[in-house]
């Protein structure tokens, strides 16, 4: 039955998926033109994590929402400095969606150019490279704005209050707590594993992975359906480190969304779902819980056509506590 649906919700646009449906204490999983033990590119679900784990280092005390990234990273006296990490865990920080072209580098532009025309990855800077991108914002924002920029530095800077590094960080208080052996961060395309999916455009032509140690925080972790629907489990069972993230503390984009630590909370149709999506050059995802009622989907694709719809469709047929 839910395999059926599946296939109707995401239709011919996508041939390579994998889904999980967790309701009445029990996980479904259906997968299509993949193995089983395939990883995905998860896109922005990257900043989902990246907010458990501020969320967690703030309960720990090691770092606070008013603790300034200059404190953590060494930025100098440059804008970005003073931004505060709480302002960065939800999108208030200012800092613009992309980070600014460091001297001698391609500009953002012919980057999303590249992507688009050749499917190149537009990204894959180092930390090194990273920080003087973020030394060259000259002017914030006065507005909150979704920025890519931001989560990128807010996971360094949280794995730096910790004494480590982001990938360090996920395996020590994420992947190795909960057991979500496939969730790792290629720094490089020599990295991927044997079981990594290369993502296809709408139109199904090759995309190059999206990896590179800057963007890890944000939309570097590639991850199997089996690892997060485990993750989806310890978060309506409670048992995921840093749940506070989850919790909505200011409106974003608009009187029905509110955000926690990059987690989205939206009222639909009766039902209120905690939520984040994933989008790269060849892959889309989608997560959503129903903590009230217990349940969740997690959906990842291997092309680019989004899946939130299917995904707010399923959250909401699920059956209710």
């Amino acid at each position: 039955m839910l395999e059926a649906t599946l296939r109707t919700r995401l239709g011919s646009r996508h041939p390579r998926f994998a889904g999980a449906v967790i309701a009445g204490g029990e996980t479904t999983i259906v997968i299509r033109g993949v193995a089983p033990e395939s990883d995905f590119e998860i896109g922005s679900i990257s900043k989902a994590i990246t907010g458990l784990l501020y969320a967690d280092a703030c309960g720990r005390g090691e770092i606070a929402p008013a603790t300034p990234l200059g404190e953590l990273l060494p930025l100098g006296n440059c804008a970005a400095a003073g931004v505060s990490l709480g302002s960065l865990s939800r999108h208030a920080s200012g800092l613009p969606r992309l980070a600014p072209a460091a001297p001698g580098s391609a500009s953002m532009l012919r980057r999303t150019a590249s992507l688009v025309l050749q499917g190149d990855n537009p990204y894959g800077e180092s930390l090194a490279e990273l920080l003087e991108q973020a030394r060259a914002v000259r002017r914030l924002g006065t507005r909150p704005r979704y920025s890519n920029l931001g989560y990128e530095l807010l996971g360094h800077a949280v794995a730096a209050g910790a004494g480590t590094g982001y990938r360090e960080l996920v395996a020590a208080r994420l992947s190795g707590p909960l057991a979500l052996d496939s969730v790792y961060m290629p720094a490089t395309p020599g990295e991927l594993r044997p079981g990594a999916l290369t993502g296809t455009s709408r139109g199904g032509r090759p995309r190059q992975p999206w990896t590179g140690e800057a963007l890890a925080p944000a939309g570097g972790i590639r991850a199997s359906i089996q690892d997060l629907a485990r993750l989806a489990r310890a978060l309506l069972d409670g048992t995921a480190p840093g749940m506070a993230a989850l919790d909505p503390v200011a409106k974003f984009g608009g009187p029905a969304v509110r955000i926690g630590a990059a987690w989205l909370t939206l009222d639909a149709k009766g039902r209120r779902v905690t939520w984040h999506n994933g989008g790269t050059g060849g892959f889309s995802s989608w997560i959503g819980l129903d903590r009230e009622a217990n349940a969740g989907v997690v959906l990842l694709t291997a092309t680019a056509a989004p899946v939130d719809q299917p995904g707010f469709e399923l959250l909401r047929e699920l059956p209710a506590r």
